[in-house]
């Protein structure tokens, strides 16, 4: 295959494409297919976009037929007809049942947008500057998202200091178990030099940070501390959320109240940007008519597709298949690490988002490529790369799934015969 444009032209900035060098041409739910005809499992699904797959049906249908009639594509945030079906739908499907009155606001295409949109507000309803956000974290790669994002890898970049943030340890991270009872404490010591911050940013499941799980009641501190501190709690559910852990949200049935909801990546279902917040009212208040904008927040094919994906969103069905996969996962993963005592591997995850922790970023990677060559695709993550994270498609087909198991384990037994290890 012809990659010599790509590496004559496109910025060295491209990742990954390293990863997996190929041309793909085409693509069904969990399948990518290469110009070479190598059909690809997919188990990253575009870092987490592709929840219900690629090129999905009725997604596709509603796309071609709104095309055809010539629906409004580009609207920045005036009315269309498909963006009141979507905020009806979402409000009907998500936010009724739970008795969420949140405002849906809608900014530029993706997450980092989300991100930098809830810091402003944040800011702007308590009058304070400092964020606080925690050790793994990833929210984004623009300045603002940036700042509270913890890996170096991605902040060495960013040319300027990354500053009013102030990083606690997440809760299965080193001292995550005592740091927000030491931070309240010296948020209430006046001569501590702390200030209370404007809003508190956690991802109750760390994704790219490798698969972090926070506990319901840890999560609970964090909003206590929060909103005893007049600070804003703002939850960070854009690859964790839209049905990937067998609910709509990470989150639910954990009783949160959180004052900001950052969304993005399946919530257009289609792979079609879009990146939404959901403000409670009072919060939302403290935004004037164009106090924040993107030109892309009124895209229609977006609304089109999401729209349809919002029928999962309430679907009982679907979400026990969502569950009975991961749980396949899972038990796949735990299988791999029992046989593989003296490396010291931790499965972790909730739902179809599962994860291997091998402990070793460079094993990882020879275990990405090993996989890509077998023919499946995987994404390394966390801290140095050390976590093999399994995110395929909601919608998955079980032969798909297993074969896609089957081949990661296949890959790292494959790696593991040539890496071993130490008497």
């Amino acid at each position: 295959m012809d990659t010599s444009v790509f590496e004559q032209h496109e910025s060295e900035i491209r990742g990954y494409s390293r990863a997996y060098p190929t041309v793909f041409a085409s693509a069904s739910n969990a399948r990518q297919v290469a110009e070479d005809g190598t059909s690809y499992i997919d188990f990253f699904a575009g870092a987490g976009v592709l929840n219900f797959g690629h090129n999905h049906p009725g997604m596709k249908r509603a796309m071609i037929d709104f095309l055809e009639a010539d629906g409004v594509a580009h609207s920045l945030d005036t009315y269309t007809t498909t963006k009141r079906d979507f905020i009806e739908k979402f409000q009907q499907k998500v936010l009724a049942p739970r008795g969420m009155d949140h405002k849906m606001q809608f900014m530029g295409p993706t997450g980092t947008n989300a991100v930098e949109a809830a810091l402003k507000l944040a800011r702007l309803a308590t009058g304070r500057r400092e964020i606080v956000a925690f050790s793994n974290g990833f929210h984004g790669m623009t300045l603002g998202s940036l700042a509270a994002t913890a890996n170096h890898a991605f902040r060495q970049w960013a040319g300027v200091p990354l500053t009013d943030v102030v990083r606690l340890p997440f809760e299965t991270a080193p001292g995550g178990k005592t740091a927000l009872a030491e931070y309240a404490a010296a948020l209430a010591d006046p001569s501590s030099g702390q200030t209370p911050p404007a809003a508190f940013l956690v991802e109750p499941i760390q994704a790219e940070g490798g698969v972090n799980v926070a506990s319901r009641n840890w999560l609970h501190e964090v909003q206590e501390l929060a909103h005893s501190v007049g600070a804003l709690l703002i939850l960070d559910d854009i690859q964790a959320g839209i049905g990937r852990t067998g609910s709509y949200f990470s989150f639910d049935g954990m009783g949160l109240e959180p004052d900001i909801i950052t969304l993005a990546k399946g919530l257009g279902g289609f792979g079609t940007p879009i990146a939404m917040n959901l403000n409670t009212p009072e919060v939302d208040a403290h935004w004037s008519p164009g106090a924040h904008t993107g030109t892309f927040r009124g895209q229609g094919l977006s609304f089109v597709a999401g729209s349809v994906a919002l029928d999962y969103a309430d679907d009982e069905a679907f979400q026990a298949e969502v569950l009975a996969k991961g749980e396949q996962m899972r038990q796949r993963l735990e299988s791999l690490a029992a046989a593989h005592p003296e490396r010291g591997w931790e499965v972790r995850g909730k739902g179809m988002m599962q994860a291997l922790d091998t402990g070793d970023g460079a094993f990882a990677k020879q275990v990405q490529t090993a996989a890509f060559e077998l023919g499946l695709l995987i994404g390394p993550c966390g801290s140095g790369g050390r976590v093999i994270k399994l995110i395929p498609p909601l919608t998955i087909p079980e032969e798909d799934l297993t074969a896609g198991l089957d081949l990661l384990a296949q890959a790292i037994e494959q790696v593991v015969a040539a890496t071993p290890r130490a008497a």
